[in-house]
Formats: C-alpha cells, structure tokens, sequence
C-alpha cells in the first residue's frame, strides 16, 4: 500500500482535465464537494494516483452527479452520496483494500444499472468499462476507458442511451431520491412481464438492489 504522498500528483493532476470538461459540459453535470479526510483515506484505500481522473474524483470530490442524479459516479462520499468508491467495493469486487479487484464498480444509476471497470474477469478487454442493466442482469461492453466514460457521463447522448429505460413521469419520480436509493420494480425489469412503465417502483438501498439482481444473474446462468 502506497502512503497517500505517493498518490497526489500536484504538478499533472487529472483533476485539471474534469473540471475542464465540467465547463463544457453538455449534460447537467454536479461535483458533490469533497472532505478533506474522508478524500484522503479514500485514495489510500483505492490505491490510484490523483494523475488518473479516477484518482483525481476519489480525492477532490465526494461523488458526481449526471442529469439530476438519475447517474452516480462515485468518489470520496458526500451526505447526498454516503459511498466512496473503495468502501462500496469492498466486500463486493474485493476483500482487503490494496488488492487488484477483477472489476471494480464505478458508478450506477437510479434504475438499479452499474457501471464497473474491467480488470479481467468482465471479458478480454481489460480496462474498459461494462455496464450491467437492471432488465438484462448481464455484463455489457461499452467499449470505454473510464476517462472516456467520464467524458461520455458530461458530454454523451445521456438520453439515448437511457431512453427506453425511461417512463413518462420518471423525472418527477426520481427527483427527491438521495443517491444511496435506486428503484426496485416488480415485477422484475429481466422478467417477461416486468417494464419500466408498468411494473411498480419502490425506493430502497442500492445495496440490497446489487444483492438481489447479482443473485438473479447468477441463478439465471445457472438454469442455462
């Protein structure tokens, strides 16, 4: 484990390179700001250098939040964002902090979607960033590196993307939701009866929303 002087790179910090987008950024875009402690135990724990933009949002910032926080990229943790991006991989895509993760979950959304980093065991193309929809319970490609991510999250067709995973009055529905809650359907959004127009909608923590649908996958690959 490198001492955190070994991570902050003041002379080329990624940081530069966010905040430079945030100006001209297309999509409503927030920088949850950060604390100073809690930043600095973050980037201990992720063990990346603040010259790489995942360094540089784990240590100056608390999180980021893309159109209105339908979408939560994840960093050092603020009150509107309680998960840094180490604690809420620990546990799930790894053990002990400083040990190399297979992936490593970046950021999700408020339909219960994730975004995870590949480090091998996600497909050949290690580094690039797979998301994993709350309808299909399977691991896709978006053939990104996560600084090419972070300029899709600020600058992308956000509502393309999302489109059919959006309903009439999803902004009003979603609007007071903190960003530790995602919406739970039933039926399910993978079953055939499930969609997000139709099916019920009910708050709850992200947490239980990874461990229900990680569990769902898994028996569905199972009855393959």
């Amino acid at each position: 484990m490198r001492p955190v002087e070994e991570l902050v790179n003041t002379q080329d910090s990624g940081w530069s390179l966010i905040l430079e987008w945030q100006k001209q950024t297309k999509n409503k875009v927030e920088i949850l700001p950060r604390e100073a402690e809690k930043a600095t135990t973050a980037l201990f724990q992720t063990q990346v250098t603040t010259r790489s933009p995942m360094g540089a949002i784990v240590y100056e910032s608390g999180g980021i939040l893309v159109d209105e926080g339908w979408l939560r990229i994840l960093g050092s943790g603020h009150a509107r964002l309680p998960r840094s991006l180490p604690e809420w991989n620990k546990g799930k895509t790894f053990q002990i902090y400083g040990e190399a993760p297979a992936f490593l979950l970046i950021a999700d959304d408020v339909i219960g979607g994730f975004f995870a980093l590949n480090g091998g065991a996600l497909g050949p193309d290690v580094g690039k960033v797979y998301y994993f929809p709350p309808d299909q319970l399977t691991w896709t490609s978006l053939n990104l590196s996560y600084s090419e991510f972070i300029h899709w999250c600020f600058n992308g067709n956000i509502t393309k993307f999302y489109k059919p995973m959006r309903w009439k009055d999803w902004r009003k529905d979603t609007m007071g939701l903190d960003a530790n809650t995602a919406l739970a359907f039933y039926p399910f959004l993978w079953t055939e009866e499930g969609s997000v127009a139709k099916s019920g909608r009910k708050p709850v923590p992200v947490g239980e929303l990874w461990i229900l649908q990680m569990s769902a996958a898994s028996e569905l690959r199972g009855n393959k």
